[in-house]
């Protein structure tokens, strides 16, 4: 038997009493065949009126009353800490096969019941969901499951996470503590789990400053060596992931350095970390070293004049590691002479205001190191953006200190702004978020550190090309059930553009993306051309289902699809008998009259009334959805006259999705086009990703990314990296260029695309580490010198890698748009190009 299991408790007036019959509605549905158990106290009797309706209706819902021998609470005066321990029952139930634990107020789903049913094909015992960024827990007491094909190792489990000696001494999270305890560990240290992720945002480890650190560790470890170590707080559910655990030998200044902190109490792991270069790794447990955290705000505040209110949980933690950090560093330097035979150099690189506290720390201490701070994007900034001001006009003239105070940021700011003047070099991650810390941290940067990535080329030129080709087709497919009943156009001629990352309207430029779609369309149907764009926007948000008309187009879509498919190869198969007769075949003997009335039930199922949906999923409060309203404002609705159709997925991809089921990387091989005109973006990781797998991108001069790509590339336009101007004029103009762009991009045919992608693609060694480490290296050597004069900066300033123009005419038609009637060709598709086009598509010519 497979169980889905609950824990009801509390009165009939609640909204867990009526999800046990939202969820007994659903369960066929997503788990046909399992059992829907859900465990409640009900010594009287009492609650039987109510539960006997929901038994009879629902034949798959078992209610089991569970006694009690510690209380003889009713089921509406259970301490919630042992009610929630009541689902997990099932463990080691002989009955039950397998069964999953889940939450009365949340419904059951199709994204889930994939996850379970990867799961269950995966042969793993325990499976773990996360689902949101802030559930920053290593297993959710809501959203795992486990088999019962091991009752040697779960069932002594299962007697320490449901039973209950001390009602007094349960506490709300009981639930999660006695899992992350007893269950999680163990499945873990046994590689006997399988984690299905949602989001795997910062609080697990990703995010831009994590992408940056990570991806470049390969080559600072070709540099340095075991001469490198990262420092950073030690968190369970990552360490256990992320990191080989290892000890230092007896001899070495790191085992001795750890060995003092850990006789201090301090919780200190060491490993090394499972990325490229495999470079060693120390974590510190903040948590074990709290109980001082007064004494260390006090002497933060002497040193520094920088008070933390306590509420601010996160500053309490960045002081704590900061100390940790420090203390480290000092111990380090202190003992270093005992184990070197030269003079000891080192140098320390923090990134971001939360790691500032161990530089203002260091530097006030005197320790005898170098220091380098990068800021990868200011505090203030981010806040000033959000509030829609004008921000970069108005740079010169904000009050900081009033500011940073109204946002209640105060001391933050005070952090990072100590950090970057007390540091010996001060770098930024771009040249625009340079001219933004000079005004708002009083500081230019020293140099500027570019972010890089770790660019795998391909051993074939087409490799690359292929994969678009193979990914568009499976976006192809979304399309076609997406659209049913609307699908009119031609795919061969369909272009698809994506905008995606954080939901913040407008720093992320989906305000004017979505205005500039609006023109496209205009532009478009009033050339008559023959293109249509779809538009992607992926952007998480609240949601409570997936639509159901999208999820009945992908129906019928494949039930077409799969009946096609048999006539098919019932068609082959009296193709061949009649063939072996000695006479061919007549129409009316291949395709009969049974296939004919089974395609037309298929191509009726196929009709509908209603316009395609704009969104995958149903959001919740969609008429304050910015984006939403947006695509309203703008007329965007999916009309069968509309060039422009747009589908907002209101969550991260996922390859699990029944909708779109690929994972981001995949989904944006596929596409044609990444559109990121963002207003406040201090690099741009999406626009550099797309580069990196050759599909052009649209940016703007206010991003990093942008900034980085005119400095160094001729003609950025040529090779497929549109900058549009959000700096030097004003909103509506930037919306026509932008939709301008978008239009002539329109006008390329297949082969001048083609080209185009083989130039992007070959932008890439501009964003590879092996290029880009060259800032990083001489941020050191800069710090080094200030400290100690004798060591030399090389002459080596990263250099200007220079992009010229292409050797054939750039594919990009610039012709006017009101001169131009816009057929979708400039050209054949199979015109003879000119001998640099054929070069630049890597033909050989052999005629």
């Amino acid at each position: 038997m497979r169980v889905v299991s609950f824990s009801w408790f509390g009165g009939v007036d609640t909204a867990y009493f009526r999800g046990i019959a939202a969820n007994a509605a659903l369960l066929p549905r997503y788990y046909p065949g399992w059992v829907m158990r859900v465990y409640y106290r009900d010594p009287e009797r009492t609650l039987l009126p109510w539960l006997c309706p929901l038994v009879c209706r629902y034949p798959h819902l078992d209610l089991c009353e569970v006694s009690s021998t510690t209380s003889s609470s009713t089921n509406s005066s259970v301490h919630p800490g042992e009610g929630v321990l009541w689902r997990f029952l099932p463990l080691a139930d002989p009955s039950v096969e397998m069964f999953i634990s889940r939450d009365l107020d949340s419904l059951l789903g199709q994204r889930e019941s994939d996850a379970v049913q990867e799961w269950i094909k995966s042969g793993k015992t325990i499976h773990v969901i996360r689902d949101h960024p802030l559930h920053a827990v290593s297993i959710l007491a809501g959203a795992w499951g486990a088999r019962n094909h091991r009752p040697d190792i779960y069932q002594p489990l299962r007697e320490r996470l449901v039973t209950v000696t001390d009602t007094a001494a349960l506490v709300l999270g009981e639930d999660q503590l006695r899992l992350e305890k007893f269950m999680y560990g163990p499945a873990v240290e046994r590689d006997d789990v399988l984690e299905h992720d949602s989001y795997f945002c910062g609080l697990f480890g990703l995010g831009g400053i994590y992408t940056v650190i990570r991806s470049k560790c390969n080559v600072t470890v070709e540099e340095w060596g075991d001469q490198y170590c990262l420092l950073g707080p030690y968190k369970e559910h990552q360490a256990r992931t992320e990191i080989e655990p290892f000890e230092y030998p007896e001899g070495s200044v790191f085992h001795a350095v750890v060995s003092s902190l850990r006789e201090q109490g301090w919780k200190v792991v060491t490993g090394r970390w499972l990325v490229d270069g495999n470079p060693q790794i120390i974590l510190f447990d903040v948590g074990s070293a709290s109980w001082k955290m007064n004494e260390m705000k006090d002497e933060l505040w002497n040193l520094a004049g920088i008070g933390i209110p306590n509420p601010d949980v996160e500053c309490n933690d960045a002081v704590v590691f900061g100390y940790m950090v420090a203390e480290f560093l000092q111990q380090f330097r202190n003992r270093l002479p005992e184990f070197t035979d030269g003079p000891p150099r080192m140098v320390a690189h923090f990134h971001e205001w939360l790691a500032g506290v161990g530089l203002i720390l260091a530097r006030l201490r005197k320790i005898d190191l170098a220091t380098v701070f990068t800021t990868h994007a200011t505090l203030l900034g981010r806040f000033l953006c959000a509030g829609n001001t004008d921000f970069y006009n108005n740079l010169p003239y904000f009050n900081i200190d009033e500011e940073a105070g109204k946002r209640q940021i105060y001391h933050r700011y005070c952090m990072e702004r100590a950090s970057t003047h007390l540091c010996h070099t001060f770098t930024t991650v771009s040249e625009i978020t340079g001219l933004e810390a000079e005004h708002l941290l009083k500081r230019k940067p020293d140099i500027v550190t570019p972010n890089g990535l770790n660019v795998k080329k391909f051993s074939a030129l087409h490799e690359f090309q292929n994969l678009h080709a193979l990914s568009k087709a499976k976006i192809n497919d979304f399309v076609r059930g997406h659209f049913y009943g609307h699908f009119d156009f031609n795919l061969d001629k369909t272009l698809y553009f994506f905008i995606a990352g954080r939901y913040e309207f407008g720093n992320k430029g989906a305000d004017i993306f979505i205005e500039s779609l609006s023109r496209l369309n205009h532009y478009l149907k009033s050339s008559g051309s023959d293109v249509t764009v779809v538009a992607f926007m992926i952007f998480p948000t609240k949601t409570n289902n997936f639509n159901v008309e999208s999820l009945r187009g992908h129906a019928v879509t494949k039930t077409l699809k799969d009946s096609i498919e048999d006539i098919q190869k019932k068609i082959g198969s009296r193709m061949f008998e009649i063939c072996m007769t000695g006479r061919l075949p007549e129409s009316t003997e291949l395709l009969t009259r049974e296939d004919n009335v089974r395609l037309k039930r298929c191509i009726y199922s196929m009709q509908r009334s209603c316009l395609p949906p704009i969104t995958t999923h149903n959001v919740v409060n969609d008429g304050e959805d910015p984006v939403l309203r947006s695509l309203r404002r703008c007329h965007l609705f999916n009309d069968k006259s509309d060039r422009v159709k747009v589908v907002f997925h209101p969550e991260f991809l996922s390859h699990t999705n029944p909708l779109l089921g690929m994972d981001y990387e995949e989904f944006v091989r596929g596409c044609h086009m990444g559109v990121f005109p963002s207003y406040y973006e201090p690099w741009g990781y999406t626009p550099a990703e797309c580069t990196v797998m050759g599909i052009p991108s649209m940016t703007t001069n206010l991003s990093g990314f942008g900034c980085f790509m005119s400095e160094h590339i001729a003609d950025p336009m040529s090779y497929g990296i549109y900058i549009v101007d959000r700096r030097s004029i004003g909103l509506e103009d930037s919306i026509r260029e932008l939709a301008k762009y978008m239009y002539d991009f329109t006008r390329l045919n297949r082969r001048q695309r083609i080209i185009q992608r083989n130039r992007t693609e070959r932008l890439s060694d501009l964003l590879d580490w092996r290029n880009l480490g060259i800032y990083y290296r001489r941020a050191r050597q800069l710090a080094l010198h200030a400290v100690y004069p004798e060591m030399a900066v090389s002459e080596e300033h990263g250099g200007r890698m220079s992009y010229p123009r292409p050797l054939s005419e750039p594919p990009s038609p610039t012709t006017s748009r009101s001169t131009t009637p816009a057929p979708s060709e400039i050209g054949s598709d199979d015109e003879v190009d000119d001998e640099e086009e054929l070069l630049e598509l890597a033909i050989k010519d052999d005629q």
